[in-house]
């Protein structure tokens, strides 16, 4: 893809938007220009040629206009047994005749709302893709918790996905807890169909002291589907964020993460399970930024992957001078189901103090030959005993999502991709 192509692709899709935030889209723009799309000499993506995939695997790149969604694609879409907040999305737009809210919880159009300080924590000038986001996005979504507001109930954000020869989807949520708060939300993408787009989505998450926030992010779409999301969260003194990264399919998929621990005794938990087949590429590039002294972070992915899929990890840990009493824990574990399944596995530890306890590593191996043949001796069936070693495998991240309607729900394609019940 040539810079021309890049400026053209860029430009078409800046001048397709509304004048709604014009400047903050022109720096995005611009942001972008400087970048360029990455390629395969840059040291951040040089394992998921995203660039050439995007070049090869999709020929429009308009926008994607929002499709009719009824109510009853949104009750067929919610988890069995869910019980809260449901927030619809067609193609990146907010539906909110589809949509309900709860006590404590003011949702609103970015359009709508006034001083919201966007792309102070997604910044434009990390990340090419966040860059193309700012400067092409349409509208997005405020969702803000009052101080003080515990919202038992899980907040889910519905996003049903079509469109059409390539174009592009450009989600941009802004969520913001306030001090003492409690939320938890799921993050679920939904495709309608098998045409292949481009969804570039830019989530930021600013907390309050003393709040706790939980994302779930569950990544379900089709397999023709090119996808990078950039989830970005500024954690404060006394606040714990977690994050749980499930991803089940797609044909290339970047997850961006990244977490800024900016007072003292926060906590960011990491979790991601990718469970990968055909030709599928996932890769996760996780930052965790250690800015304070006493701050805790932990993190765990594991990948299954089978067929000739392909899986990245890259996992970034910096520990800054100042941020004595720091507690970094990293692991990343693979097992591969074929000879021709590849995973590219890079974890990170930059400290610049010299009082903390940081450990990191990685894994790469195949099922248990010795147990299998165990529980085979017991009357178990092969396919039964592959499938409780991998869910044995996956659970120690499945454990860490307490909301049962969405645990089990995953569980449950799992299972049927794994092809038997455990």
């Amino acid at each position: 893809m040539s810079t021309l192509t890049q400026q053209e692709l860029v430009l078409g899709l800046f001048e397709a938007a509304p004048a709604t935030f014009l400047s903050l889209r022109q720096l995005g723009k611009e942001s972008f220009y400087a970048q360029g799309m990455p390629a395969l000499k840059s040291e951040e993506y040089k394992f998921t040629p995203i660039a050439k995939k995007l070049e090869s695997g999709l020929t429009d790149f308009s926008p994607a206009k929002p499709v009719k969604i009824s109510a009853d694609q949104v009750k067929s879409a919610v988890f069995a047994g869910f019980e809260g907040v449901v927030l619809v999305f067609s193609n990146g737009q907010y539906l909110p005749e589809l949509s309900n809210s709860s006590e404590g919880l003011t949702v609103n159009l970015l359009s709508k709302t006034e001083n919201t300080p966007l792309g102070s924590i997604a910044k434009a000038d990390k990340d090419p893709f966040t860059s193309l986001n700012q400067a092409t996005f349409t509208d997005g979504l405020h969702l803000s918790i009052d101080n003080k507001n515990v919202i038992e109930s899980p907040i889910l954000l519905l996003q049903f996905h079509q469109a059409q020869g390539g174009q592009v989807i450009s989600p941009r949520i802004w969520i913001e807890a306030g001090d003492f708060s409690k939320a938890t939300f799921i993050d679920y993408q939904v495709s309608l169909d098998d045409a292949p787009y481009f969804v570039n989505k830019v989530v930021e998450i600013k907390g309050g002291v003393h709040a706790d926030i939980t994302y779930h992010s569950l990544q379900e779409e089709s397999n023709q589907v090119i996808e990078v999301s950039n989830v970005v969260t500024d954690i404060q003194q006394d606040s714990q964020f977690t994050s749980t990264q499930i991803t089940l399919s797609g044909d290339m998929v970047r997850n961006n993460l990244t977490l800024n621990l900016l007072g003292s005794n926060s906590v960011g938990n990491m979790y991601g399970l990718y469970l990968l087949h055909g030709k599928s590429h996932v890769d996760n590039h996780t930052n965790v930024d250690h800015t304070i002294p006493h701050a805790k972070s932990n993190e765990l992915y594991k990948g299954i992957l089978a067929d000739q899929s392909r899986g990245v990890f890259n996992g970034k840990i910096f520990v800054r001078q100042i941020a004595q009493k720091t507690n970094a824990f990293q692991q990343n574990n693979n097992i591969l189901l074929s000879d021709d399944a590849i995973i590219n596995t890079k974890p990170q530890l930059e400290i610049w103090a010299d009082d903390v306890k940081c450990s990191h590593g990685c894994t790469v191996g195949q099922l248990d030959e010795e147990a299998l043949f165990y529980l085979q001796a017991r009357g178990i069936d092969k396919i039964t005993a592959r499938g409780l070693l991998l869910y044995a495998f996956a659970g120690e991240v499945l454990d860490k999502i307490e909301e049962d309607s969405l645990r089990n729900y995953i569980v449950n394609q799992i299972q049927k991709r794994l092809g038997s019940n455990f």
